[in-house]
């Protein structure tokens, strides 16, 4: 009796220990934040850009990345007392690379939106921004609307991929829709008289106008929507939606958020159908662009 009594104490100690073993195991092994785990290991932050979205993102002929979103991504490096490393991809596969663990993070001009939202996770929004044209026809330029320029006569480019292909498709279903990778193409298509006019986020139409000034392109005053632009993420680390989401707040509360939106636009928007804007960039623009 006095041995069976031994041994049950000695199989209960043997299982509490095997079972704390586990658990320690089970915990050693599973990080907090994978995504943020994986960066602090490598001791680098890696962003997912298109790289052809001025001014949020630009190319150098150097291949450095610059604009808006690499300076709020060096900041959030900097937080995480990390460095930054670009990775460039034409839009349509930016999120496929943040779903496969290719980059850590996407700041491209990335509209939030609900059925981007289904497949990760999004902070922000950091920008406002809504869709414009970019065209030489004053009528297009002068409209107020969408429904304005919907006519089985009108020839359209967006980016693919993008909403402003998504918005075209949906509200523009009477014109004749094309895309492209990038935005050199879109606005090459504007150029050659091949469309009437590109749709396109409002600050990349305003730029090309100031790029081609004398080409006689305009675009739109007020932007015909709006979308939120913010930092996708990965959907399955709450702990990097946590971290991600409170020093965005942070560098918008100490008022570094401000001071990038000046610093990338400070310059007055023109107006429609004046042909021949005068403009010096900022100087962060002074740099030799690949597509400039």
């Amino acid at each position: 009796m006095k041995f069976a009594k031994i041994m049950i104490v000695l199989f209960v100690a043997f299982a509490l220990f095997t079972g704390c073993a586990e658990m320690q195991k089970g915990s050693s092994s599973t990080s907090a934040s994978p995504v943020l785990d994986r960066i602090q290991k490598r001791g680098e932050l890696i962003v997912g850009t298109m790289g052809d979205m001025p001014p949020l993102n630009m190319t150098a002929k150097d291949g450095e990345i610059f604009g808006l979103e690499p300076d709020l991504a060096e900041m959030m490096a900097g937080a995480m007392g990390v460095k930054v490393r670009f990775v460039t991809k034409p839009f349509s596969e930016l999120l496929p690379a943040l779903q496969a663990g290719q980059v850590d993070m996407v700041m491209s001009g990335m509209t939030i939106t609900p059925k981007r939202n289904l497949k990760v996770a999004f902070v922000g929004p950091y920008f406002i921004s809504g869709k414009a044209f970019l065209t030489k026809v004053k009528t297009i330029a002068l409209a107020k609307e969408a429904d304005d320029v919907n006519t089985p006569n009108t020839k359209l480019v967006a980016l693919r991929g993008s909403t402003s292909q998504a918005f075209a498709e949906a509200v523009l279903d009477k014109t004749t829709i094309y895309t492209t990778g990038t935005y050199d193409e879109a606005v090459d298509m504007v150029l050659k008289d091949k469309v009437q006019a590109m749709i396109a986020d409002y600050p990349i139409c305003v730029v090309s106008v100031f790029r081609y000034p004398e080409a006689g392109l305009l675009s739109v005053v007020t932007p015909l929507t709006y979308e939120p632009i913010g930092i996708a993420i990965p959907a399955d680390d709450p702990l990097l939606m946590n971290w991600t989401t409170n020093t965005l707040n942070s560098i918008e509360a100490s008022g570094q958020l401000d001071e990038l939106r000046l610093k990338w636009f400070a310059r007055p928007l023109p107006k429609p159908c004046s042909t021949r804007p005068r403009f010096t960039p900022p100087a962060p623009m002074m740099k030799p662009w690949t597509w400039y």
